[in-house]
């Protein structure tokens, strides 16, 4: 680092970012909707009536293992709070965590860790997110204003327990060999977000 710094010959001050105009949308709800659906996803208005472990089983129809440590879901046959360990979830058709806020500009949803085991995000076939729809920020700016302002929403700690947390949008895809797009190539093949009413 030192040979670095000590060939710098001009140096420039960090620009003032206090005037960035950053994007915003008349409904930031539609928008995360159809940025969800370009990004290859899926977001799916839950009627406030709506049993969300009927429609999760609708959705899946072939899941046999479904992960969740969510008290209303009651279709999850493991729960990642009370596995040995990360690979006990190997074989997840679908798992199923709660997001704290969306992103309309690029779908992103922030997820703290609120389980023990994390993988459960990375290593299901599928993800469900669980989210409510007043939760919807316009952009990253007010994404990380929200993280770094406030330490709880709704009295859920925005990274929980276990000081983790990540934003995801879509499901994983790659098309860096060949330029084929290859969906959950890392991680969940499908992402789908249930939009609530709170």
């Amino acid at each position: 680092m030192k040979k670095y710094r000590a060939n710098v010959r001009e140096k420039f001050d960090m620009p003032d970012l206090s005037n960035i105009k950053a994007v915003t949308y008349a409904d930031p709800l539609a928008q995360f909707i159809s940025m969800t659906k370009s990004v290859g996803g899926n977001a799916i208005e839950v009627e406030r009536d709506q049993d969300v472990n009927v429609l999760i089983r609708e959705l899946f129809l072939e899941a046999k293992e479904i992960a969740s440590n969510l008290p209303e879901i009651t279709c999850a046959t493991r729960n990642p709070d009370t596995v040995s360990n990360a690979a006990d979830l190997n074989g997840t058709d679908v798992g199923i965590v709660r997001g704290c806020f969306g992103v309309a500009e690029n779908a992103c949803v922030w997820i703290p860790q609120q389980m023990k085991e994390k993988a459960v995000c990375f290593i299901s076939e599928n993800l469900v997110i669980l989210l409510p729809k007043s939760q919807i920020v316009n952009n990253m700016h007010e994404a990380y204003a929200r993280l770094s302002a406030q330490p709880s929403l709704n009295g859920e700690s925005l990274f929980d327990q276990y000081g983790y947390g990540t934003f995801i949008s879509g499901p994983s895809k790659t098309a860096d060999i060949a330029q084929v797009l290859v969906m959950g190539a890392q991680a969940a093949r499908t992402a789908t977000v249930l939009l609530l009413d709170e």
